[in-house]
């Protein structure tokens, strides 16, 4: 099937036409600082000729143009910086002796020498920075690399993947070394490289020369040589709207518009936030006669205005951040500064003396807080009927579920409150309400978003996740809070994350595969959910997808251990066992019920180490399954859940039901998937209601960014299956 993403081209690229699709290209700009192409700095020595030197800053200008076009499309821009550790920690002495230790050589200063523009090469000294004239915009990415090469020591094959990078254009400096070296480990990893010859420069004219044939020599053995004026006049030619379109009116019957959407309004000048604020809580008060259990706490409506109004005068005139101006809800689990948390528990509440640093990220991004959403008590069950603030229920149906826990942050995005959700996901927290809401849950991989400031549910379990009304909201978010936090235990180390090649056609046009659960799992699921699962099944085979026979016998083991083992006792020890054995009577019935159990059955510390083992057994075969070079498949695709309950059925049967739900959303912590539901259309049930249906995308642990691909294009597959209907 053809992509789906416009092409642009540059014909006059060697060795052949450079095609490529300027939504999954990223711009790098290789090194254009100070201490590379301003006098006095590290690159002056390296050159040792002036009026050499002086022709690596003459490509700025271009490159500035360059950049603006990536710019004004809101494509990917990703700036390199070479230096080091003050303390030179991570200088190799090979590098730091080898070119001063030349007997007949110029480099008279070497590597953390004090020059005119601070120690050389040093991060934090002035000659360090990027030039005035290409200073990094708020969201672009910048990478402080210690090696020539832009891979070693940094997290940039991840930041490529996690933005669905294909294609690379390359500038900078110089050219000889840091461009290519990075090119060609750009082009082992799988990406369609391109140089534009003229936006590169280095301090040997003929090394110059000859890198840019070896690059493109034997007929592209590492990529392409282009030109700038080639770009310009594509994207010219193309008429490609340099901005996403705009969507009048604001906050119209369809709610926000998307994020990229929202800045563009932003930019052109056609709303601002105050505005955006206004309608948003004219929004939420219309809401409220039909569902008034979504929010635990909002914030004033005065105050969110002073904040939308100090946000718009702190980027008057500049740059916007990613989030500027985007409203989101956070579950009242998670920490806002000087707010309580009660994780609808008003015996455990207490106030937050700081943000959860996700909470952090997305304020420092721009966005602006509305309140704290409703939840499951304790974040506690997947039904959204365990809360002394009220029953949620679904957009779609006031007798039906809205899903748990976090029923208040999926509600607050599908009925279009705000934009998205901070919530979370230890069971399925973040993935049932998804699909009960018709929205999109992403959990990352555990251990990817900062959990300090998180109420704990199951603490080696918990992820903080993002529900949005799509796949790019979706990523556009997690790509700002999945931050590495040192004073994070649970965090994972960047280094240790899985990476993969990348495929520059995309999974759409270069296929995937994808397991399903067997038959007699998905006898779990009613009959319709069973039908609508084998319509989402043939559309994704339509779609690029191959189906590969998986054992599945390891998922349903793993998801039996959350609530049947030790797992359950480890989630009481996280909420606090004094508090339980003392407070158990004032918590909700199901949860009393719940927990009141588990105490008369305390389980052995043989238990526990059995069940530890287990569940590392278990890990590894679950990982095992997603290993694509050793026969695993790319995904795993499941119903989300297995039916759709009323309020009134769930009231009646809590705990079996609330087991039901989670049969394909329990395993995906414990064994240290990622995943995210998908919205996969609609039905009717019996009484005539119209109700949606997810799947999910689930993914070896670190694989984010691929269920992320996998994800879009299943998104875009059933909408185009829904249209034709």
């Amino acid at each position: 099937m053809a992509p789906r993403r416009p092409q642009l081209a540059l014909p006059n690229a060697r060795p052949y036409a450079f095609q490529f699709p300027l939504a999954t290209t990223a711009l790098i700009i290789i090194d254009i600082q100070r201490d590379f192409v301003d006098p006095g700095g590290f690159g002056s020595i390296q050159c040792g000729n002036d009026e050499i030197f002086s022709q690596a800053r003459a490509i700025v200008p271009t490159v500035r143009r360059v950049l603006d076009v990536f710019r004004s499309a809101g494509s990917h821009v990703i700036h390199t910086r070479e230096g080091h550790q003050p303390d030179l920690a991570d200088l190799p002495a090979s590098k730091k002796f080898r070119q001063i230790s030349a007997p007949n050589g110029h480099h008279a200063m070497g590597i953390g020498d004090q020059g005119p523009m601070g120690r050389l090469l040093v991060r934090g000294e002035w000659g360090h920075d990027i030039i005035d004239e290409l200073t990094p915009w708020p969201g672009e990415t910048i990478i402080d690399k210690p090696g020539k090469g832009s891979f070693w020591g940094t997290n940039i094959h991840r930041i490529l993947l996690s933005r669905g990078i294909t294609h690379i254009l390359f500038t900078g400096v110089t050219t000889e070394c840091c461009v290519t070296s990075t090119l060609r480990e750009c082009s082992d990893r799988g990406y369609q490289c391109c140089i534009l010859d003229d936006c590169t420069q280095g301090f040997d004219a003929q090394q110059v020369t000859t890198s840019l044939d070896i690059i493109c020599g034997q007929d592209g053995l590492f990529g392409f040589v282009g030109t700038s004026s080639d770009l310009f006049a594509a994207v010219n030619e193309s008429q490609i709207e340099t901005t996403p379109p705009s969507t009048p009116p604001l906050l119209s019957g369809d709610g926000l518009p998307p994020i990229d959407e929202l800045l563009s309004l932003y930019k052109k000048g056609v709303t601002s936030p105050a505005e955006v604020v206004n309608s948003v809580f004219d929004r939420i008060e219309k809401y409220k006669p039909i569902d008034p259990a979504v929010w635990i706490h909002l914030e004033p409506r005065e105050k969110v205005l002073e904040a939308a109004e100090k946000l718009a005068a702190r980027y008057s005139g500049k740059p916007l951040p990613p989030l500027f101006g985007v409203p989101f809800s956070v579950k009242d689990t998670i920490d806002v500064n000087g707010i309580t948390t009660t994780a609808a528990c008003l015996e455990y509440a207490y106030t937050a003396t700081f943000h959860a640093p996700a909470v952090q990220h997305v304020l420092d991004a721009g966005g602006i807080f509305i309140g704290k959403a409703n939840l499951d008590q304790l974040a506690t069950g997947l039904s959204g009927c365990r809360s002394p603030y009220g029953i949620t229920h679904s957009v779609f149906s006031e007798k039906h579920i809205s899903g748990g826990s976090s029923s208040g942050s999926a509600v607050s995005v599908g009925a279009k409150l705000v934009s998205f959700g901070l919530a979370t996901d230890t069971a399925g927290s973040g993935r049932v309400p998804a699909a009960f809401n018709g929205i999109v849950g992403f959990k990352p991989t555990k251990g990817t978003v900062s959990a300090k400031g998180l109420v704990p549910a199951c603490r080696t379990l918990d992820t903080i996740t993002v529900v949005a009304p799509s796949i790019p909201d979706a990523r556009k978010v997690w790509q700002i809070i999945a931050q590495h936090d040192r004073d994070d235990p649970f965090s994972k180390l960047p280094h240790t994350l899985v990476t993969w090649k990348t495929d520059f056609r995309g999974p759409r046009m270069g296929g995937f595969t994808f397991g399903i659960p067997p038959p007699s799992a998905l006898d779990a699921c009613t009959p319709k959910y069973q039908d609508l699962f084998a319509r989402a099944v043939q559309i994704l085979r339509s779609a690029g997808g191959r189906l590969v026979e998986i054992d599945y016998k390891t998922f349903e083991v793993a998801g039996d251990l959350l609530y049947e083992g030790a797992l359950l006792h480890e989630r009481m020890t996280c909420i606090g066992l004094d508090f339980l054995q003392t407070r158990l009577d004032e918590l909700h019935p199901v949860i009393k019920a719940l927990f009141g159990g588990a105490l008369a059955n305390p389980p052995s510390a043989y238990d526990v180490f059995r069940d530890q083992a287990l569940q590392i057994q278990l890990t590894r075969k679950a990982q095992q399954a997603f290993d694509t070079l050793r026969g695993g498949v790319d995904v795993l695709v499941v119903p989300t859940t297995t039916q759709h309950p009323t309020v009134e059925q769930m009231v009646a049967d809590p705990l079996r039901l609330n087991s039901k739900l989670g049969t394909f959303t329990h395993y995906a912590n414990v064994v240290d998937l990622c995943g995210v539901n998908v919205p996969a259309g609609t039905y009717a049930d019996g009484e005539g209601v119209k109700l949606p249906f997810g799947i999910t995308v689930l993914g070896g642990s670190g694989f984010d960014a691929k269920v992320l691909d996998i994800a879009a294009v299943a998104e875009e597959a059933f909408r185009e299956a829904f249209e034709k209907d």
